[in-house]
């Protein structure tokens, strides 16, 4: 019988029941699938821009541009669920390698679409399998961090982490699409996100020793619950579109703004701001042991969130601009960390791979509603008026999360406790 004796607390113990980043990465194995994993990344934060920045080169039209890439992003949403759902019944590996080929080839064929000034129905055609097959690597990711760490209290830093991994992509992802688009020809973004996709994905599937078990909950039986029924994942949804928005509608004003202003190469040093602003903060979000209730931090961090993002339609100077893309970079990353860490205390065991692509997909379907939006707005009203949908976006998800955030209350899910990422693995409670 396991002794119920708290020993005294010394302060070299209270410092290493939070281990560091550099602890983390010391893991055994770890590296074999965070690098695959870093690059099959890439499709979400690259997708979007490259397609904005293609169509509209062939079309001329930031509404068709917008358009095309909605069409990419909702297809991404929808499926995002059901791949979650695949790989926790039959295996990553056995939903990656089909759906990196096939990503592939309808992202070269919507390539191939827009260069050869094919009608728009087309490209929306091609546009479907390109967003239904990008490959949710996050959460397959944070499901590995799961086997590897078990109940070890690194899970907290893991899940941190892992955020702050997602806000590096965001950084890297449309500098690197922005760069190609212009400075090479406006294919190159899309090339090289399937390029990435295929050998990041394929590589990330190799790597079978850390993939979950595709068996069914071992000893304890967990029972299957859909995470969209839970309330609290509904609201969670609804605040991640926000997020969506500003993403979307971020990628589309500034490219706008800057072709207005004749300097469309600032685009990707703005976008850039922007996004070092998500990941910075990410990294000391991360970091600081929060007293805080996770739901108070959602609420405050949100409403700052939407207070930056309220002022981008009125900027008017690229030092302007700038400064405000840094502070709205600001507020999204603890909100999508604390938006995370609310699902272990939401959704039990069982459904917590799914939850987690129900918010990825509610970032992707967010942004494709505002890169569509914002498109229309900057080809019938003025110049920078897509900086009008984060503001939408944010209020409205903002109005939603204040009237609802009673339902983010965390709840005990039977006789399972999981933490952090570890959302594979339920352990016994005695």
């Amino acid at each position: 019988m396991a002794s119920t004796v708290t020993p005294k607390k010394s302060k070299n113990s209270t410092a290493s029941a939070r281990p560091g980043y550099g602890r983390l990465l010391r893991t055994r194995g770890a590296w074999t699938f965070l690098l695959p994993g870093f690059a099959a990344r890439q499709p979400f934060a690259m997708l979007t821009i490259s397609i904005v920045l293609l169509v509209q080169h062939t079309t001329g039209s930031y509404g068709a541009a917008g358009a095309a890439a909605a069409v990419t992003g909702v297809s991404m949403a929808l499926f995002a669920p059901y791949s979650g759902r695949l790989a926790d019944r039959y295996g990553q590996r056995a939903v990656l390698i089909p759906g990196v080929l096939l990503h592939a080839v309808s992202g070269l064929t919507l390539t191939a679409l827009a260069l050869l000034d094919a009608p728009l129905w087309a490209v929306f055609a091609a546009a479907v399998p390109t967003g239904a097959s990008v490959p949710q690597v996050g959460p397959m990711v944070r499901a590995r961090w799961g086997v590897k760490l078990k109940d070890s209290p690194l899970m907290t830093t893991a899940a941190a982490f892992e955020s702050v991994t997602d806000e590096l992509t965001f950084v890297v992802g449309p500098l690197l699409a922005t760069a190609l688009c212009t400075a090479i020809d406006p294919a190159a973004g899309l090339v090289t996100e399937v390029s990435l996709t295929l050998i990041g994905g394929l590589l990330f599937a190799a790597q079978k020793s850390t993939q979950p078990s595709v068996e069914g909950g071992g000893h304890a039986r967990v029972e299957h619950v859909s995470a969209l029924r839970l309330p609290g994942v509904r609201v969670l949804i609804v605040t991640f579109l926000g997020i969506g928005a500003v993403f979307g509608g971020m990628q589309v004003s500034l490219a706008a703004f800057t072709e207005s202003i004749g300097e469309p190469g600032l685009n990707g040093v703005l976008y850039g701001v922007f996004a070092a602003g998500n990941m910075l903060s990410g990294v000391v979000c991360g970091a600081i042991a929060w007293k805080a209730a996770p739901q108070r931090r959602l609420v405050i961090g949100y409403t700052a969130l939407a207070l930056t993002a309220s002022g981008l339609w009125a900027a008017h100077s690229v030092p302007v601009l700038a400064g405000l893309g840094l502070l709205v970079g600001m507020c999204i990353a603890p909100a999508l960390i604390t938006g995370y860490t609310l699902v272990d205390g939401l959704v039990p065991a069982g459904a917590r791979t799914e939850a987690f692509t129900w918010l990825t997909g509610a970032v992707a379907l967010g942004q494709a509603a505002a890169v569509s939006v914002a498109g229309q707005l900057e080809d019938r009203l003025w110049d920078g008026a897509g900086f009008l949908v984060p503001m939408g976006g944010t209020v409205l998800a903002l109005a939603t999360l204040l009237a609802l955030r009673s339902r983010l209350a965390g709840r005990t899910h039977g006789r399972t406790v999981a933490r952090g990422v570890g959302h594979r693995v339920p352990v016994a409670v005695d």
